[in-house]
């Protein structure tokens, strides 16, 4: 893999991460419960799951804030 394309891909999938997180932070109601809740859910995902990988594009964190996501589009797609 060239290098140069390796980058393109970290500053797309960078890009998306700030992109699914600003969209987090709009659809809720109280940006500190919706933090706290992020947070919880990653330090649990990082206990349960002994095999995480030092790849920073798969932290918990990131993972928690992109299932969150998806659970509330995927919600909103469900009652319309």
């Amino acid at each position: 893999m060239d290098i140069n394309q390796y980058t393109d891909n970290t500053i797309t999938n960078l890009q998306y991460i700030t992109y699914k997180t600003e969209e987090l932070l709009e659809l809720a109601n109280n940006r500190y419960k919706i933090t706290i809740q992020v947070a919880n859910r990653a330090k649990r995902r990082k206990y349960e799951d002994i095999d995480i990988i030092d790849d920073p594009l798969n932290k918990p964190i990131i993972r928690a804030i992109l299932e969150m996501v998806d659970e509330i589009t995927q919600q909103e797609i469900l009652t319309d």
